[in-house]
């Protein structure tokens, strides 16, 4: 496997780590306080927070698929 490919892979998790953890901060405060205004918002302020894990989850896939593509698994 080539290293252009590992480095590819590499930085498509990170990046995508790193816009999950600042999408999961900004809604996350956002859902603090409208649930500090009011309580019955927990539950969609619950759902609200954890959409972003999504974020992660595709670029894992798209850094399998980078791997799978060079060869290598």
């Amino acid at each position: 496997m080539s290293d252009i490919a590992v480095i590819a892979a590499a930085a498509t998790i990170s990046i995508s780590a790193i816009a999950t953890a600042w999408a999961e901060k900004e809604l996350g405060t956002s859902a603090i306080g409208a649930m500090a205004e009011k309580e019955s918002l927990f539950a969609k302020g619950l759902i609200i927070t954890v959409i972003p894990e999504t974020i992660i989850i595709f670029g894992l896939v798209v850094a399998l698929q980078i791997i799978g593509m060079a060869g290598g698994a």
